[in-house]
């Protein structure tokens, strides 16, 4: 595109030179005899060019005019009065280069290019930051319900601390968007990123993988190998699904977040480090509590701030959005011709329960838009996932009538305790519960004794 030049003066005919003259060279030109003419089209301009001395108000005012409206636009000043205090006190007002008159109109466009390259320069700039942080946006996290803009929100807050932060939620419902979110807008951004996920990392092999491991540490360790802390030193580990470390493994990841120290494996050798440690999981880790299959100092170290994420089945009102975004995206990655989708095929992916989430649903568009012939996705076009998926029997088939399942929990733990005369030890062993367990239960029933 064209760049404009708001060329301000006073002198018709110098006026009608330049205009000429910036034509010729590829420009679009405004003019204005005046200063108060001028503010009325600097929004449409991309540079102007203006004298210091106008009728009414001056090219100096003008200048802190624009500057005071907060505008960006570069501001070339001419005079022929020039001075070094001129062009000084233009300077500091903002302006980007001084004129002298006369001058040439080579000298002229020189000045003109300059600025105006200059201009496009920190435009681009500005563009590829923008790009550059995109990804991980909370425009790219799609989302415009309540509960996800309560998410956003935490996610503002929490960014900026070195806190650890607990991920809860399904799977596929973006936990690992909203960890990688979380690192991208804190201090440590230029840091490492870590991701460890605990599901693919065999027991045997997962405090080397985490905290590395000296040469001749066990047979086959040739070499001494740092491990992800090491690696993630002075950024953040994500640790992904975290139910599933082992309870050796926990020992030595509860030290890592309260001493910020560890030893790798086959040295005595403590090492330090500074890591932000986020974690997440998809199953209920007060349940692996009660199990004791989870260490209870650990579960609250990692629950600092805890950020609950909901099922994409119980914020359907994000899924048109998402649909929207999936469809762009593919657009772009698959060339497809895909352009939109219609109301009924809308109102097929919101009666679906999508049991695999925001990761589901893009599957689906994926799919859809490889299979799809024309270019709005009609209902047709959206193959779900329809293979039968276990589900558990149907509680109201035997729970007792008008009772929820808390509440039936609730009446067999009283009647428990009401049968031990009040002994939880004997209460828990009728329940079949260790006596922390139940104490925990009893807690969140509000019965202390």
């Amino acid at each position: 595109m064209k760049a404009t030049v708001l060329v301000v003066e006073d002198e018709e005919k110098l006026r009608r030179v330049i205009e000429l003259q910036l034509k010729t060279a590829g420009y679009d030109v405004e003019q204005a005899g005046t200063a108060e003419d001028a503010l009325k089209l600097a929004g449409n301009a991309d540079l102007v060019l203006t004298d210091l001395r106008l009728p009414g108000q001056s090219g100096l005012d003008l200048l802190t005019s624009l500057r005071s409206q907060d505008s960006h636009i570069p501001v070339i000043v001419m005079t022929a009065f020039g001075s070094i205090e001129t062009a000084v006190e233009a300077m500091k007002a903002g302006a980007v280069d001084f004129l002298p008159k006369p001058f040439s109109l080579d000298h002229l466009m020189t000045v003109i290019d300059k600025a105006v390259e200059i201009k496009n320069l920190r435009t681009e700039n500005i563009e590829l930051r923008a790009e550059l942080s995109r990804r991980y946006e909370y425009d790219n996290i799609v989302g415009r319900s309540e509960a996800m803009r309560e998410i956003f929100g935490t996610i503002d807050r929490v960014a900026p601390t070195r806190s650890t932060v607990l991920l809860c939620g399904e799977s596929g419902v973006g936990k690992g968007m909203i960890a990688r979110a979380i690192h991208h807008h804190s201090p440590r951004s230029s840091k490492p990123f870590v991701k460890i996920d605990c599901t693919s990392i065999p027991e045997n092999l997962m405090e080397s993988e985490l905290f590395g491991y000296e040469k001749g540490a066990f047979t086959g360790a040739n070499t001494t190998k740092p491990g992800k802390f090491e690696q993630a030193d002075g950024g953040t580990v994500f640790l992904d699904e975290i139910g599933d470390v082992p309870g050796p493994v926990q020992v030595k990841l509860l030290r890592v977040l309260q001493e910020r120290e560890f030893e790798r494996l086959g040295s005595n050798k403590t090492r330090h480090i500074d890591v932000r440690v986020l974690a997440a999981t998809n199953v209920d880790l007060r349940a692996a509590l009660e199990q004791g299959r989870f260490r209870e100092d650990l579960y609250y170290r990692l629950n600092v701030l805890p950020i609950n994420i909901p099922p994409l089945r119980d914020r359907k009102e994000d899924i048109p959005f998402l649909a929207s975004h999936f469809i762009g995206k593919y657009q772009k990655d698959l060339g497809s011709q895909v352009e939109s989708i219609s109301d009924a095929a809308m109102q097929k992916l919101m009666e679906h329960r999508w049991e695999g989430n925001v990761r589901e649903l893009e599957n689906v568009i994926e799919r859809s838009m490889v299979l799809a012939t024309g270019k709005v996705l009609e209902a047709s076009d959206i193959k779900l996932d329809m293979a039968p998926k276990s589900r558990p029997a149907a509680i109201d088939s035997f729970l007792p009538e008008g009772q929820t399942l808390d509440q039936f929990e609730q009446s067999i733990i009283k009647e428990a305790l009401h049968r031990a005369s009040g002994n939880k030890s004997q209460a828990a062993r009728l329940l079949g519960l260790t006596r922390n367990a139940l104490r925990y239960r009893l807690t969140q029933m509000g019965i202390e004794s």
